[in-house]
């Protein structure tokens, strides 16, 4: 049994295809007997990151304002939670060609130094080991293995970053291309999905 973090980003609510598909992972992870964990990251937003919030996250001697003191122990409690699961789903819709700003927002609050990442003589290492991530990205195009999907590449960029190697994205593609291929698509990652949960 494993312990999951599902993540949803999609502004879309109850229309949301990414949101649908992690609803299925979800379902198939607690029928095998999986702890399941949902955050939404839209319905429950992420301050955006900014000059003040960024001196909350770096290490200082300086005195947090209360805005600073809410995002510090926000992001204290992001990070522990994806720290004690073991699987991560990210549903990552694909908006003008990148994530959402939600999922974005969430980034910039787990990206900290000496905490999920450090600096070292050799480079950057990440500190959140031991996690597998599945990526859940639908788009209204069709962009795979094309320069137009961003998502993908930067999602592995910054997941390795913070530690996290073992990734494996799912999409479903040509949402916007009607009906039949949206439904087809959708179907397709189901099946993708049941064979990995």
């Amino acid at each position: 049994m494993s312990k999951v973090l599902v993540l949803k980003s999609s502004i879309l609510a109850d229309y949301s295809q990414s949101s649908l598909l992690a609803d299925y992972y979800a379902e198939n992870a607690i029928a095998k007997g999986d702890t399941v964990t949902v955050r939404d990251l839209a319905a429950n937003p992420i301050p955006v990151l900014d000059g003040e919030l960024v001196g909350a996250l770096r290490p200082s001697d300086v005195a947090l304002t209360e805005r600073q003191q809410q995002a510090l122990a926000l992001s204290d409690e992001l990070i522990a939670e994806l720290q004690a699961h073991d699987v991560i789903v990210l549903a990552a819709p694909m908006y003008n060609f990148n994530i959402s700003t939600q999922l974005k927002t969430y980034f910039d609050l787990i990206a900290r130094a000496g905490v999920t990442f450090r600096y070292t003589e050799t480079g950057p290492e990440g500190l959140v080991t031991g996690k597998k991530v599945i990526v859940l990205s639908t788009r209204g195009g069709i962009h795979k293995d094309t320069p137009t999907d961003l998502v993908t590449p930067y999602l592995a960029l910054f997941l390795g970053f913070i530690g996290i190697t073992d990734v494996q994205t799912i999409l479903a593609e040509g949402i916007a291309y009607g009906p039949d291929v949206a439904t087809k698509a959708i179907e397709q990652a189901k099946a993708e999905i049941s064979q990995i949960v």
